[in-house]
């Protein structure tokens, strides 16, 4: 079936209220294209996320995703392949990725995760 070929999975912590918050407006705006996406809740599953490549510290404090082809990405990487499925989240991903915004917005972003996870005391 070649549309297994695009599927993606995403890791995302699914202890996190907004996280599951964003998945599921995701997968509103994704419509039928988020059923090429399979979401994986990182939640107790460090063995599994450590055999993939992945530190699970890094994968609460990051956005992984894995490829069809076995690969990993992450943090607006991830991002990017992700909002490139949906049509209208299409010009955010090509936004996001320009030089002088990406570095101004993964800073942004990983302080926005860290205060996050401190407040809920799931990190120092």
């Amino acid at each position: 079936m070649v549309a297994d070929k695009s599927i993606i999975t995403v890791f995302y912590d699914g202890a996190c209220a907004n996280c599951i918050k964003d998945r599921r407006y995701y997968e509103k705006l994704a419509g039928k294209g988020g059923k090429q996406v399979k979401w994986f809740d990182i939640t107790g599953q460090d063995e599994y996320l450590l055999a993939l490549g992945i530190e699970p510290t890094k994968a609460l404090t990051e956005l992984h995703l894995q490829l069809a082809d076995g690969s990993i990405l992450s943090e607006l990487d991830a991002y990017i392949v992700l909002m490139h499925r949906v049509l209208w989240l299409k010009p955010l991903a090509y936004f996001i990725s320009l030089p002088l915004i990406r570095p101004y917005l993964a800073r942004l972003y990983h302080k926005r995760v860290e205060k996050r996870l401190k407040e809920t005391g799931r990190i120092r």
